[in-house]
């Protein structure tokens, strides 16, 4: 009798016991299902301005309380847009690194609105020994003749060399025909693409028709603009500002002269005695 109760005390233990496991599994696994996402990661590195199929993304579990805005839960939803920055493998594919829906993939799926693309020819030096590379930012040098002023007798003019930035915080979209901005080593290329607005389009196309190009890298949270007058030779080496001589002035003095004529006068003259005075009378 005594053994009885007491397995019958370990059966209850037992049920208790196993009871509590179950219940406690099922709100682990509720609070679980609730506490994560389903969210879209790149399965492989995308480039900028890949075209997108659901085979470039994977589904994995995000937590809920760190999602990041505009995170895409439905593989089907991406088919057929665009990046407009490069995503790396494992990140979250947001929709702020795609272009809208219908946009064709290539470069200029990546163009901002109102700016257009214009490549120019660069070599090791130009492109700043392969530094330029997308994503950067540069200012753009030209190096032309300027026109001095003309010389006094106006029928000839004479040019000075002159560097001067035209161009300022100009995005490189590419190099060559890579796009890529995740690579920082340098590659020398003999072209570069720019995104310029239509101004700075044709300012870019007749500066590399009037001179010879430089591109200037530089730093891409520095927003403010530069005013400068231009380097010339003189000012390279000092030198001091030629001033152009001044024409003498002829000044015309008109001299009068004054010729004084002597006129002779032929006259008779007679003596008068009065008294004791004696005086000479003309006529």
């Amino acid at each position: 009798m005594k053994n009885l109760r007491i397995l019958f005390m370990l059966l209850i233990a037992t049920v208790a016991g196993l009871s509590a496991v179950v219940f406690a599994s099922r709100w682990l696994l509720q609070q679980s299902a609730s506490g994560v996402t389903k969210v879209a990661v790149a399965a492989t590195d995308i480039n900028l301005g890949q075209r997108l199929s659901p085979e470039f993304v994977k589904l994995v579990d995000w937590p809920t309380a760190s999602l990041p805005p505009g995170v895409i839960n439905d593989q089907r939803t991406i088919d057929g847009r665009v990046t407009k920055t490069s995503v790396l493998r494992g990140e979250p594919v947001l929709e702020s690194k795609l272009t809208p829906v219908g946009t064709k993939g290539g470069l200029s799926a990546v163009i901002a609105d109102g700016k257009r693309a214009i490549t120019v020819r660069v070599n090791d030096v130009v492109g700043v020994a392969g530094f330029a590379l997308p994503g950067s930012f540069v200012d753009i040098i030209v190096n032309t003749q300027k026109d001095a002023a003309a010389k006094s007798t106006g029928s000839e003019r004479t040019d000075q060399s002159i560097s001067k930035i035209v161009l300022e915080k100009i995005l490189v979209l590419a190099v060559a025909q890579e796009v890529n901005r995740d690579e920082t080593k340098p590659k020398v290329v003999n072209a570069v693409t720019l995104e310029v607005s239509p101004d700075e389009a044709e300012k870019l196309d007749l500066a590399r028709s009037v001179g010879t190009l430089s591109l200037v890298l530089r730093n891409q949270v520095d927003p403010r603009p530069v005013a400068t007058a231009g380097a010339t030779k003189n000012t390279l080496l000092k030198e001091p500002a030629l001033i152009a001589a001044a024409a003498p002035v002829v000044k015309t003095v008109e001299v009068v002269r004054k010729v004084a004529v002597a006129k002779t006068i032929s006259s008779t003259c007679v003596g008068v005695i009065s008294g004791i005075h004696q005086n000479q009378e003309c006529f």
